[in-house]
Parts: structure tokens; C-alpha cells; sequence
């Protein structure tokens, strides 16, 4: 029988750090015990903390005994975790808010509770990010049910950045705004193996954004407002993060890297309404207060 989780304190997990990786979660102890796990066997950046955030309807998902072991293997391997509950529900973006004010660290990944991580990822990207000296870089997720689905015609849109990622304005009916097809089902995975990189190599790519892991420098995302728009968006939305990637891609440049090391678990979304797109509201500059 477990015994009881050890939730953490804020207290003792806001510190100064390399990493700190934020999740936020509902109603998914399974996906959320797969994602962890994949955590707990990175290597190459010690000490990196992680912060989980439920809003499941009944227990969090962090109590599955399942989850509770990898968080248990997390902090055994000299990792902080840090386990919360954000109720009431105000939304995605809110929730994200929410996390990023809990680290101090100078990066934060933010990295969906469906979406395992194969080893070496969190080295590479905060290799490249140092690298790279952007706002963000991110790994889009490959979805491992479409790898004999090959679309050539995505692939047109793979552009690779030859130095540092410059300041980009990315919006909606550019040329720019198209990137983002290479990132669907297995299209990225596909131009990765057609580039035959040696053992270690990795590429930066231009995007609009990048969904599921995304790795920011904290400053450049608190600088760039992080996700405070969610006072603007009602409760029921997405696209938070394309928001957040458009204003620091504006201020501070960013990247997509690969290979990508990022595996969607392609579960069921437990965003069911999805009549309102975050970054719609944001770039159109409408007001939509929701209660404090």
C-alpha cells in the first residue's frame, strides 16, 4: 500500500536553479505517471525541479500510485517536486500563469501531462537554448500512430536558422504562419530521419510555434507578459501557448529543435470546448475580464 505523498511547499521549491519543469494536469493519473517517468530518466541537468499542477475533478493524479512512484524516483534522483491543486478551474492559461509564478528558475519547460520525453531530451534543449541565446526553443510532439503517414508537402515548410534566431512578428495569414504544418502527426519525424544527422547533432528551425514541450528563458517569457493575458480569455479556450510563443518570438526570437525527443501519448484532450483561441483574443486586442 502507498503511503502518503509528501505534496512539497512552494517555500522550499521556489529557488534559483537551472530547470524547473511545469505540467500542468486534469482528470489524467495515467498520462501523467507516463510523463513523469520520462522525466525521472533524463540525465545531464542535474538537480532540475518539477512543479505539477491538478485540477482533476475527483483526486489529483498525482495520488495514482503509479504517479506517485515516479515522483517518489524524481526526488530520490535529487530532484524538487512540487505537487499543488489550482481550484476553481480559470482556464489554461491562468493555470500556466499559475506555475510559471511558482519557479525561479532560469528556464522553465512547460510540458503537457501527455507527452513522454526520451533520454537526452532536456540536455539538448537547454544545450541549444544556451546556444542559441533565445526566447525559447521548443520539441514538437510526435504522434507515432501516423509514422507510415508521410506528407511531402509539409515538409516544404522546414527552414533551418543559420545563427542565432533573430526577433520575428509571426501572424496570421503570412507566409511565416504556415510553419506550423511541419508539426502535425509524424511530419516532423519524418524530415528528421531524411536529414541523416550523426550521433549527437542537433538543428534549430524557424516556427510560429510549438505545442506539448516547449523550453523558455523564465526572463525573456516574464518579459514578453508571460501568460497574464488569461484575464482576457474566458474560461473555456486554447492556443495559450501560441499566445505566449507569438510575443516572445516578437521581443526575443525562438526555435524549434530537433530531433525531437517529445512523444504525444495521444490520449483523449480533456479540452472539450474549444470555441475560443487564446492567441485570437490577444492579437485582436478584445476584453473579455473574467472574475477574479
Amino acid at each position: 500500500m502507498n503511503r502518503p505523498l509528501d505534496l512539497g511547499t512552494v517555500a522550499r521549491f521556489r529557488r534559483e536553479r537551472q530547470l524547473d519543469v511545469l505540467i500542468p494536469t486534469r482528470n489524467r493519473p495515467a498520462e501523467l505517471a507516463v510523463t513523469l517517468s520520462g522525466l525521472a530518466a533524463q540525465e545531464g541537468v542535474p538537480g532540475f525541479g518539477v512543479a505539477v499542477s491538478d485540477q482533476s475533478d475527483d483526486l489529483p493524479a498525482y495520488a495514482h500510485p503509479a504517479a506517485a512512484t515516479m515522483v517518489r524516483a524524481l526526488r530520490h534522483r535529487g530532484h524538487p517536486v512540487l505537487l499543488t491543486r489550482r481550484l476553481p478551474r480559470r482556464g489554461l492559461a491562468e493555470h500556466r500563469a499559475y506555475l510559471l509564478d511558482l519557479s525561479a528558475a532560469r528556464y522553465v519547460l512547460c510540458l503537457d501531462d501527455d507527452v513522454w520525453l526520451e533520454p537526452g531530451t532536456l540536455r539538448r534543449l537547454v544545450t541549444a537554448i544556451g546556444e542559441l541565446g533565445c526566447g525559447f526553443v521548443g520539441n514538437a510532439v510526435h504522434g507515432l500512430s501516423y509514422v507510415d503517414d508521410v506528407r511531402p508537402e509539409t515538409h516544404r515548410h522546414y527552414e533551418e536558422w543559420v545563427g542565432r534566431p533573430v526577433p520575428e512578428r509571426v501572424r496570421p495569414g503570412t507566409r511565416e504562419w504556415h510553419r506550423s504544418a511541419i508539426h502535425p502527426a509524424a511530419n516532423l519525424l519524418h524530415v528528421t530521419e531524411k536529414l541523416r544527422l550523426p550521433p549527437g547533432a542537433w538543428r534549430a528551425y524557424k516556427v510560429s510555434w510549438v505545442g506539448g514541450c516547449v523550453l523558455y528563458d523564465r526572463a525573456a517569457l516574464v518579459d514578453s507578459g508571460g501568460f497574464d493575458f488569461w484575464r482576457r480569455v474566458q474560461v473555456d479556450h486554447q492556443g495559450e501557448d501560441v499566445a505566449a510563443q507569438l510575443a516572445v518570438l516578437e521581443r526575443h526570437g525562438g526555435a524549434g529543435v530537433l530531433p525531437s525527443g517529445a512523444y504525444h501519448l495521444e490520449s483523449p484532450t480533456t479540452v472539450t470546448d474549444r470555441g475560443v483561441e487564446a492567441w485570437e483574443v490577444v492579437l485582436s486586442g478584445s476584453d473579455a475580464p473574467q472574475p477574479a
